[in-house]
């Protein structure tokens, strides 16, 4: 074995990455319960989307980042904050999520970057330092 393949370990980088994505978005979800979730009903009722829509918003930014911290149904978290992401694109930003911003980055960078963690985890799923693993691989 080479000493480069002794550096490397997949499951330590995914715990990683969920560890950072789930960690980061659950500040959002804590904003949320402090700040209330009026803004995020405002929009959906602006673009005409159905008001109920927000009740995805805690799913996504409290309960899934829990989930994929511990390594449970982290596809499907990683699904939901995938779709989340996707909407938020479209409702709060539009074709300008893509246009630069002030300090030379996209102007929803931050955004995106949750969706590529999110994608990232809806195909890598847990990995092995996870809490609880299902049978069924494609739920985990």
């Amino acid at each position: 074995m080479s000493n480069n393949a002794k550096l490397v370990n997949v499951d330590l980088g995914i715990l990683v990455l969920r560890i950072s994505v789930g960690a980061l978005m659950l500040f959002h979800g804590i904003a949320k319960i402090i700040n209330g979730h009026g803004a995020v009903k405002g929009i959906l009722t602006q673009k005409g989307w159905l008001d109920f829509l927000w009740l995805g918003v805690p799913l996504t930014e409290i309960i899934a980042p829990i989930l994929i911290i511990l390594g449970v149904l982290t596809r499907v978290s990683g699904l939901g904050i995938v779709l989340v992401m996707i909407c938020t694109l479209f409702l709060a930003f539009g074709w300008s999520a893509f246009a630069i911003g002030e300090y030379g980055g996209l102007v929803a960078e931050l955004n995106l970057l949750y969706l590529g963690g999110g994608l990232a985890l809806l195909f890598t799923g847990g990995g092995k330092y996870s809490v609880y693993k299902f049978k069924n691989e494609l739920l985990n």
